[in-house]
């Protein structure tokens, strides 16, 4: 176990009602390092209140008491930037996606550094930091001190220092409703990533702004980083955060890494009370949810096809009928 847990205050994890599943593998991947550092959920969506109570009964996890409702995809995250009611001005966090699993000791990477932010470092193609980040030609019809991003991130995982940024910093790129939408979608990545990638940015090239970039991510799809389940359970190999973005299935069996994120679920069901039955019911309800969520998706893209297309008969009816007067 690390005794750098000072380093960071509190690892946030932003969940919804399909995230059950890779919640508790995130949670059990964090609590197996640092046994004591709260962890708080943000919950963006609807979520299990009994997932909730069980977390908080065996896990030590915390929902954090925001309003309820859909923050919209991501948008959820940058609530613990802004302080207050969310987090105290001055705390330092890990911020997670549910579906990323700790391999080590990640505190150790902020370690010495007075940066208030830290994000891993990638290395892009220019094409490729534009379609994941923001147009900076596009966005500077808006505002002149756009720039090409000197960084870009995934913001599945990152450390971040509450009350450094704010509200207003986003404003003008991002409507507060809920859901939160992007004022101008066409230049931004979806959800929160683009906006924050750009703010973060902005900071740095004209106010100074210290944000640390350090080598944290592990994704699956460009390889394991040599990590699988005996060497993560035997602490010998490097201290990653995995995050499955982008690369879930419905059969975790089928993802790459799978034996990973099994060798965390079953130290999740270990600890608590009969922990078999439970696994097998969650495994349902992870089926069940998910399967009733992509028929819901399925059902309003069959009804608004419908719609359109009688939107668009009934005015060639009624050309029709003024046309025999």
């Amino acid at each position: 176990m690390s005794t750098k847990q000072s380093l960071v205050d509190c690892v946030y994890i932003a969940t919804s009602i399909r995230d059950a599943r890779f919640t508790r593998t995130c949670v059990a991947s964090v609590r197996r390092y640092y046994p004591s550092i709260p962890i708080r959920l943000l919950v963006g969506e609807r979520h299990q209140c009994w997932l909730e109570r069980e977390l908080r009964q065996y896990w030590g996890v915390e929902t954090v008491g925001i309003p309820g409702g859909d923050y919209g995809w991501g948008f959820v995250k940058l609530e613990a930037l802004f302080g207050p009611p969310v987090a105290p001005v001055g705390e330092r966090f890990l911020m997670l996606d549910p579906d990323t699993v700790l391999t080590g000791p990640i505190f150790d990477v902020w370690e010495g550094s007075r940066a208030p932010f830290l994000v891993d470092e990638e290395e892009q193609t220019e094409a490729n930091m534009r379609h994941l980040s923001y147009d900076w030609d596009q966005l500077r019809r808006f505002d002149p001190n756009t720039r090409r991003p000197e960084f870009v991130f995934n913001s599945g995982q990152w450390f971040g220092t509450a009350g450094v940024l704010k509200r207003d910093d986003f404003s003008p790129w991002v409507e507060w409703t809920k859901p939160r939408r992007l004022r101008y979608p066409q230049y931004f990545f979806p959800g929160e990533m683009g906006v924050l990638v750009y703010v973060l940015n902005h900071k740095v090239m004209l106010e100074g702004l210290a944000v640390e970039r350090r080598k944290i991510l592990c994704f699956p799809p460009h390889g394991m980083d040599g990590l699988n389940a005996e060497i993560i359970a035997n602490r010998t190999g490097p201290t990653r955060v995995i995050h499955w973005s982008g690369n879930r299935k419905i059969r975790q069996r089928a993802m790459i890494g799978a034996d990973v994120l099994a060798y965390f679920e079953e130290l999740y069901f270990q600890r608590v009370p009969a922990g078999h039955v439970r696994y097998v019911f969650a495994v349902c309800g992870h089926y069940l949810t998910l399967c009733t969520l992509r028929l819901g998706v399925m059902a309003k893209m069959r009804f608004r096809i419908t719609l359109a297309y009688f939107r668009k008969k009934n005015p060639e009816k009624q050309r029709s009928a003024s046309a025999g007067q």
